[in-house]
């Protein structure tokens, strides 16, 4: 029987596109509260670099959203960004479904199924920025152009108290 490869559908894009990116694996209970910061500190990493990638639902289809792990997602700003006028958090097994990874471990890139992706705006100062690689206890480092490149998102302020 053949191995299966380490890798996950994220890093499989990454590496088909030749994109320069490095894997970081970390330990943190995924139940934790402050689960984004307490990676960022296990992976020794500025938490303003960390970012979480959420499903919502704008106007009924679904939409990633990808925010620093230092904030919340603002609803209403995603929406807008996204050319809907409300938003809500996807159900949790909807988007486990849709994006074919487990909450925790939801990565923006090689998802089941592409969705239109809006990625905050503080992402686009950056030199490096860090993601889901795809499950949990593994984060991707990347460029912030080849992430927005990746997913063809959308660059817009999305985070709650961003104005």
């Amino acid at each position: 029987m053949a191995k299966k490869a380490a890798g996950t559908p994220a890093t499989v894009v990454l590496t088909t596109e030749r994109v320069a990116h490095a894997l970081h694996p970390y330990e943190v209970s995924p139940d934790a509260p402050n689960y984004g910061a307490l990676v960022a500190e296990a992976l020794g990493v500025a938490p303003e670099q960390m970012f979480k990638t959420l499903v919502a639902e704008v106007d009924g289809a679904l939409v990633v959203g990808v925010v620093p792990v230092t904030g919340d997602l603002d609803l209403k700003a995603l929406a807008a960004a996204a050319g809907g006028k409300r938003a809500a958090l996807a159900d949790r097994a909807a988007a486990e479904r849709s994006s074919g990874y487990v909450r925790g471990g939801i990565s923006p890139l090689g998802q089941r199924r592409r969705l239109p992706t809006v990625i905050d705006d503080t992402a686009a100062g950056l030199e490096v920025m860090y993601v889901s690689a795809g499950r949990r206890g593994l984060q991707v480092s990347l460029a912030p152009a080849d992430l927005i490149r990746l997913t063809s998102a959308t660059v817009a302020p999305i985070r709650a108290g961003a104005s």
